[in-house]
């Protein structure tokens, strides 16, 4: 499946099915991060339950400490 994340055209493995599964794959599924699938902010709870389509664009913004 293809996917815009932030902007860039990214291939991603055909197991990313959900919300929950794309932030895994980046590894990100342990780090407070705000997720919207075109246009529309999703609430954590449905991180497991919201699909993926192919051509779907996501913005993903999470939070890195440093000084």
């Amino acid at each position: 499946m293809t996917l815009v994340i932030n902007g860039e055209t990214v291939a991603v493995p055909d197991e990313v099915k959900t919300v929950g599964d794309l932030l895994a794959h980046f590894r990100l599924e342990n780090k407070l991060c705000i997720v919207e699938v075109n246009v529309r902010i999703i609430q954590k709870h449905e991180y497991g339950t919201t699909a993926l389509c192919d051509g779907d664009r996501v913005e993903i913004v999470h939070f890195v400490g440093g000084g």
